[in-house]
């Protein structure tokens, strides 16, 4: 299927549609040329729309995803070799948990200017190996190129049973949205590692050092739920699941959009778990700590829907958050704390915007 057949304005650029209608372009013409395979059932094509991809094989799916990190638009220049070279992996991990998967492998290529040192590039490795052995999972292959500036991408395997597997696309009405940990910290600390560097002086002297420690921690090493992941799978009562990379907001709209059912999903804004930490940032940026949450991503926290008479049990033995419900409207909504209902728009973080 040429590009020439789909219809478009002219001298349209990939900026002008961002990220996400990009892939979900590419994803209408593949579908419809993708070969005769015993390894493609429905769930796969279902999942071309997903967090990773999933390959039949007998009773259980080989779950498969990919992450590309570019040093000019992934990294903090207050990233180490070591950390940088943790996140490659964690992102992809999260992407399995994500989807309920056991990591399996992990495949590692990268771009290397050649002018890196040699001891930058070994603790690069180091922060590799480090987070394979974290989250249990073996680096089996890869590739390495010359580039002008460093590339890491990182193809992450795993295996689900096919009764167990998280997708997007399962909300009922009536289930429980809800959230693994509080969200807006690795925004805050991407709003601290970004600031030009008199705001950054400004912000030393009037936050608080804990507050400091916790949000560059949580912006510069990330941790994927992965045991939440696997084990809340486990429980059969997660109808829909994403993890929270792009925000709050932007996921919301992943699970309404992917759902065959029509559905809606309201946010309470006085259930979004925000810690204090976040606030004093936001307080100093005067900016709203609830836009952290909703519109910046990084958090890798899960988002889930989860069966209504079900979820009490799983808070307490999760620490799961309830943010909202899911409607049968077709409409993302917020109710603040004032009481009132407005439109929620489906906007966060996006590559080529």
């Amino acid at each position: 299927m040429p590009s020439k057949d789909i219809k478009q304005p002219k001298n349209l650029k990939i900026s002008d549609i961002g990220e996400k209608k990009l892939i979900k372009r590419l994803l209408s013409r593949s579908r419809a040329l993708q070969p005769n395979s015993p390894f493609f059932d429905d769930f796969y094509f279902k999942s071309l729309s997903d967090d990773a991809a999933l390959i039949d094989l007998d009773d259980k799916y080989l779950v498969v995803t990919a992450d590309l990190i570019l040093e000019s638009a992934h990294l903090p220049q207050d990233m180490s070799p070591k950390e940088k070279g943790m996140k490659v992996v964690t992102v992809n991990v999260s992407d399995l948990a994500a989807m309920g998967a056991k990591p399996i492998g992990f495949i590692l290529s990268l771009g290397l200017p050649g002018d890196l040192p040699l001891d930058e590039f070994d603790e690069i490795m180091d922060g590799v190996l480090y987070s394979c052995q974290n989250y249990e999972i073996g680096l089996t292959g890869g590739d390495t190129n010359q580039s002008d500036e460093l590339i890491l991408s990182g193809t992450g395997l795993g295996v689900v049973d096919k009764k167990k597997v998280l997708m997007k696309d399962g909300a009922i009405p009536g289930d429980v949205v809800a959230v693994t940990d509080p969200l807006g910290v690795a925004a805050a600390g991407f709003e601290f590692l970004l600031s030009p560097p008199p705001v950054k002086e400004v912000l030393k002297k009037n936050l608080k050092p804990s507050t400091l420690k916790l949000i560059k921690k949580h912006a510069i090493e990330p941790q994927a739920r992965l045991n939440e992941g696997i084990m809340l799978a486990d429980t059969g009562a997660v109808t829909s699941a994403t993890d929270i990379t792009d925000g709050l907001a932007s996921e919301v709209g992943e699970l309404v959009s992917a759902s065959e059912n029509g559905v809606g999903i309201t946010l309470y804004e006085t259930l979004i778990p925000i810690i204090p930490e976040v606030e004093e940032v936001a307080h100093a940026l005067n900016k709203d700590p609830l836009d952290f949450a909703l519109y910046y991503g990084e958090d890798f926290e899960l988002l889930l829907t989860v069966k209504k008479d079900d979820f009490s049990h799983l808070k307490d033995q999760f620490g799961l958050h309830e943010v909202g419900v899911v409607t049968s409207s077709g409409k993302m909504e917020i109710i603040n704390k004032d009481g009132k209902t407005n439109l929620l728009e489906s906007k966060g973080y996006q590559h080529f915007k």
